[in-house]
């Protein structure tokens, strides 16, 4: 028996009644309980918590011999006449301490609002703490900032909803938005404090800034906690905690400036490409604007395509400096010592387009490579085009992965690993940028960089040729083969140093869809450099809302209020599927529903559970264009969220649009999905705060993916009925999943919008795979989606990277 998993995970008062004292935790299966204040037996009532969700079913799955339970303990009135509260876990006349807390804490926090810091960040480099956590109280709480003399610290709060909490506290009508979140620019501030206020009653919790009061916090809390893990189990669970906690920690922590070395090419693989042939050896003309270039730097540039372990290249350089440009002398010297580099002068200035045109109009070669003159290529970077070229000589399009370099060249870091073609991650954001490379006959049927677009002239540039060459000739290389320099006036350092940038961005991307023909409207993304579409529509199609349902009224009434009252599109219609539910409420509920609403038709599924066949049922009676597979569970936060799974549903290229969902305490539930997370497939970002942004702001960017949850899925018609709809053999699990490889394997796109939001509270309405024929049917439906999708499971998710691991749902580096 494991007794580390034996520990009080909440504990706290009822707020209605605060003689009730509260807690939660793994217990010792087959105990019972008993609490004592200095000796003295207390009442006690235990009993096992109700676990609902998918995540919280997951996060049991290594108890063995303990249960999740929640206590209530009662204590006499005069509490402060008491020391010490102990509780046991009691079983054959021996009992085992589980928990134990001096009353003089408990009498401080009795009747008190009670809170929870989740986090609090201090990002020392621009002078910001950011907090977030939540209050309840049996009244409403003001939060506020002051500063140690209790003077009043101007910030605005945010206010979240926070489903979660309001849970944890059925005994009080606690407030809707008791959740907050706060930046505060700290400047010379040492510390500040958080107040919770209601009335007379206030509570105080410190905020501290400084590294040396910050580390001592932490290590406060870490003995602490060390101090109490010790009296209840013991100097040896103490030290088998530790030392997994250490293996945990560097297991999980891969850095890049470690990882990088050995996942570049060594020196005896470099030889062997060098003495490599290719039966088509095409010429790489790289094209580099100048401009006033330091000598360290385009050295630099040119000693790594000198280290290039494919020799055919040369090297075009648009010096754009002017008449008395710096530089010529040393663009003289380099051509004498370098004879594949031709320069280019120009008695004027250029602007970035045409300079960089001028280099392009020099290249003699097949391929034109695009550099900035102060970046490095790796050594093995035109080798991997040329190998990619001769795999497949279809291609017109050739991009890489990424990352960024010091000013000196010696530390990188911040690499980007990207997805493979990915359109609508592109009209969110540039992210293939390098290494980009181009077939000269493309260029010269697209035309050259323009002008117009300066800033963005590369995003404007990329578009086109994508758009001409079709995905089918665009091949990613998933290896770093580009190292972006970075400085102060680099927009990948400082966005803000070049605005007029983004605005050329927006106009790319706008013109990009007036070019194929799509109406949107594009507009600047929560971050410079992310680009928001909102598509335009001639008409409100019907969209038939597709609900399966087994009781849990409760659930269904929040979803369809939730599409009542904040919907802003009005024309759908909801196809309620009953699926054997067995309380009259529940049929007195529908009754009501369509009495009250004609938008509501109640079909009746007969057969056992099968979201496939349920689904399919329910698609027979739906009359829209468009259907929205949409859980009971689930309630739309954003007004606008139905507009906005319809805006990319109604391309011709997209069968199925998903959104981001959020469980009830602000995580993400959903954010797309990769095939490959779990061994078979898993929901990105799981359990990431809210307003946190993800690997490359990728939680907020729309952006195509394999697949996406059915809890909330949107799907043309017409994509729907061409596929043939959900696989019936898929009862429970992957059906989603399979569907939407349906779809891919049709053609179409599945499309993940972070702008439709919702909360997904997860199925009440299906039991756990508990039983052995729910198991052996789990695991019959592994074995159906593995025979079905071989080839991406043993290639890997086109919209993942393989150099990000498929351990964790978080993009991180896979494992050294």
């Amino acid at each position: 028996m494991q007794r580390e998993v034996f520990v009080v995970e909440k504990e706290r008062f009822d707020l209605a009644d605060d003689r009730i004292y509260h807690l939660q935790g793994t217990w010792p299966k087959e105990h019972t309980a008993a609490a004592e204040l200095d000796g003295k037996p207390l009442e006690v009532n235990l009993k096992q918590q109700e676990r609902i969700s998918a995540l919280e079913r997951f996060q049991d799955l290594d108890l063995v011999d303990a249960v999740r339970i929640q206590m209530e303990i009662r204590f006499p009135e005069k509490l402060e006449q008491y020391k010490k509260l102990v509780v046991y876990a009691v079983q054959g006349g021996k009992k085992d301490v589980w928990f134990s807390i001096p009353v003089k804490q408990l009498i401080r926090r009795q009747g008190m609002p009670q809170y929870f810091i989740e986090s609090s960040e201090v990002d020392r480099k621009l002078g910001i703490c950011r907090v977030r956590g939540w209050a309840a109280y049996t009244e409403p709480l003001k939060v506020y900032l002051e500063n140690s003399r209790g003077n009043r610290i101007p910030c605005e709060i945010q206010y979240l909803k926070r489903v979660d909490v309001q849970n944890q506290y059925p005994e009080a009508e606690v407030e809707e938005k008791c959740g907050f979140f706060f930046e505060l620019h700290y400047q010379q501030l040492k510390e500040f404090y958080i107040v919770f206020e209601a009335g007379s009653v206030q509570v105080r919790r410190q905020i501290h800034l400084q590294p040396v009061q910050l580390a001592a916090e932490k290590m406060n809390e870490y003995c602490k906690k060390g101090s109490r893990y010790l009296k209840l189990h013991g100097p040896v669970a103490l030290a088998e905690k530790v030392v997994g906690k250490v293996k945990n920690k560097n297991k999980a922590a891969v850095i890049y400036q470690k990882w990088l070395p050995k996942h570049l090419p060594s020196k005896a693989e470099l030889e062997r490409q060098r003495q490599e042939r290719f039966s088509w050896e095409p010429t790489f003309s790289v094209v580099v604007p100048l401009y006033k270039t330091p000598e360290k730097y385009l050295r630099a540039l040119v000693e790594s395509l000198q280290a290039q372990t494919y020799g055919k290249w040369e090297l075009c350089l648009s010096d754009g400096s002017g008449a008395d440009s710096p530089i010529r002398e040393l663009l003289k010297q380099l051509q004498k010592e370098e004879g594949r580099i031709r320069v280019i002068d120009h008695q004027e200035q250029l602007q970035i387009s045409e300079n960089t045109n001028a280099a392009i109009e020099a290249a003699t070669g097949e391929f034109v490579v695009f550099a900035d003159h102060d970046d490095e290529l790796t050594a093995h970077a035109l080798y991997e085009c040329v190998k990619a070229l001769n795999e497949k000589p279809e291609t017109e399009v050739l991009y890489s992965d990424e990352d960024k370099m010091t000013m000196d060249g010696h530390k990188f870091f911040q690499p980007h690993f990207k997805p493979d073609y990915n359109v609508d991650l592109l009209c969110t954001v540039n992210y293939i940028c390098h290494l980009f490379v181009a077939k000269k006959t493309l260029i010269d049927e697209v035309g050259m960089l323009r002008r117009e677009f300066d800033g963005a002239q590369d995003y404007d540039f990329i578009f086109r040729c994508v758009e001409h060459a079709g995905a089918e000739k665009i091949h990613h290389v998933p290896k770093i083969l580009y190292h972006w320099r970075c400085h102060e006036d680099s927009t990948s350092e400082n966005p803000e140093s070049k605005l007029y940038a983004f605005d050329a961005g927006q106009r790319a991307v706008q013109a990009h869809y007036d070019r194929i023909g799509v109406k949107v409207e594009v507009s600047k993304g929560e971050f410079l450099g992310l680009y928001r579409t909102k598509f335009l529509r001639d008409y409100d199609p019907l969209i038939s809302i597709i609900i399966p349902n087994k009781d849990h009224i409760d659930d269904l009434k929040r979803c369809i209020d939730s599409i009542e009252e904040k919907s802003t599109y009005k024309n759908y219609e909801y196809i309620i599927v009953e699926n054997n539910s067995e309380e009259k409420e529940t049929f007195a509920y529908y009754q009501q529903l369509e009495a009250v609403n004609s938008k509501v038709h109640v079909v009746y599924y007969k057969g056992h559970f099968n979201y496939s066949a349920i689904n399919n049922f329910g698609v027979q009676y739906a009359k829209g264009e468009y259907f929205l597979l949409l859980n009971n569970d689930t309630e739309i936060i954003n007004e606008d969220c139905l507009e906005e799974l319809l805006g990319y549903c109604t391309r011709e290229d997209v069968g199925a649009v998903g959104a981001r969902l959020y469980y009830e305490d602000d995580t993400i539930q959903h954010a797309g999905v990769v095939i490959g997370f779990g061994g078979i497939a898993g929901h990105c970002f799981v359990q990431q705060k809210r307003g946190f942004t993800g690997y490359c702001h990728r939680i907020i960017c729309a952006q195509d993916y394999s697949a996406v949850t059915a809890a909330c899925m949107m799907v043309k018609r017409k994509a729907f009925e061409e596929v043939g709809g959900l696989s019936e053999e898929l009862q429970v699990a992957f059906n989603d999943i399979d569907f939407c490889m349906k779809l891919r394997q049709a053609g179409y796109l599945i499309v993940y919008n972070p702008y439709a939001e919702l909360y997904h509270y997860e199925s009440k309405s299906r039991g756990l795979e508990d039983t052995p024929e729910k198991v052996a049917r789990f695991n019959q439906e592994i074995a159906t989606f593995e025979k079905r999708w071989p080839e991406i499971l043993k290639n890997g998710d086109p919209f993942y990277n393989p150099n990000l691991t498929l351990d964790s749902q978080d993009f991180s580096l896979k494992r050294l």
